[in-house]
């Protein structure tokens, strides 16, 4: 099988286990978003340290340590992404799966903003109308809701900061993700202890089916990041580009036909107002590539 072949592949699974995680975490309930985000960190980092050794990625991981910038970066990343994760959580376990995939929907958009408004980037007329359409679509949905829509906010700008932090450390996924976990592990252990302490502890009070779910947070945490990191050394940034949209389409899917959320009218012309955004940017994106390569290829001719 073709590399490119196998990449796509990878990146597809990846984004499809994304996008059916709302199915994962609502078994964990009766459990707390808090609670449920504590263990996923704690799992996640004795996961990661097994990975990081099979891996043979240690000296690596060591070296990140004695990078002061890169470990400020990356500490920064543990934080934000540590929201993003408790925000994705809470918003699945409270009925909001539909406003979750909508986070994961205008994140690219909210990505290319945070370009303009900390990297000083420009945007192309064309990306300029998607992101005003976007704007629009968040102004229909606040008027939906009777509120801004936060937890997609929420998910949109911690993730694109996150993507930002990852990307100015350029460090590697396991190391990264490694030590991401490590930083926030000793509150996330400190808030379990307390649990256990105070009697409000979920883990083993729901049988040993509920506690052995609670030990796969790590795995279901690692298994698509390992299998984007495959992804992404195998197949173009602009596949990759589109295939993220499976998650949030899976998610949304969700929303509506398994948890049953409400969807009126209204609600439907904001979201459709995101798509049409979300398909001029994409369109756009794909041109500016290849309109790229294709004046690369003529100065190498020449």
């Amino acid at each position: 099988m073709p590399d490119s072949r196998r990449g796509l592949i990878f990146g597809a699974v990846a984004y499809i286990l994304w996008g059916t995680f709302p199915l994962y975490w609502t078994l964990l309930e009766p459990a707390g978003a808090i609670e449920i985000l504590a263990h996923r960190i704690v799992w996640s980092v004795l996961t990661m340290l097994v990975i990081l050794v099979l891996a043979r990625r240690v000296g690596q991981f060591r070296a990140l340590l004695r990078d002061r910038r890169k470990l400020l970066l990356i500490s920064s990343a543990a934080f934000v992404i540590t929201i993003n994760w408790g925000g994705y959580i809470w918003g699945v376990n409270n009925g909001r799966v539909v406003e979750t995939s909508l986070g994961y929907f205008i994140n690219p958009l909210v990505t290319v903003l945070m370009g303009v408004l900390i990297l000083g980037e420009h945007l192309r007329r064309l990306q300029w109308i998607a992101m005003a359409i976007a704007f629009i679509a968040v102004a229909v949905l606040t008027i939906d809701y009777g509120r801004p829509p936060w937890v997609a906010l929420v998910l949109a700008f911690s993730f694109g900061t996150y993507g930002l932090l990852k990307k100015q450390a350029g460090v590697g996924a396991v190391e990264s993700i490694t030590l991401e976990t490590l930083v926030i592990a000793p509150f996330a252990a400190a808030y379990i202890a307390w649990l256990v302490a105070t009697g409000e502890s979920s883990f083993g009070s729901h049988g040993a089916g509920h506690a052995l779910l609670f030990t796969t947070t790590g795995i279901i945490t690692a298994v698509p990041l390992m299998l984007f990191g495959a992804a992404a050394i195998r197949v173009s940034m602009v596949s990759l580009g589109l295939l993220q949209y499976l998650a949030p389409t899976i998610q949304f899917a969700l929303g509506i036909l398994v948890f049953d959320e409400a969807m009126p009218a209204s609600r439907w012309i904001g979201f459709g107002l995101v798509w049409v955004a979300l398909a001029i940017f994409t369109v756009e994106a794909v041109n500016h590539r290849r309109r790229q390569l294709r004046l690369v290829a003529h100065a190498s001719a020449v």
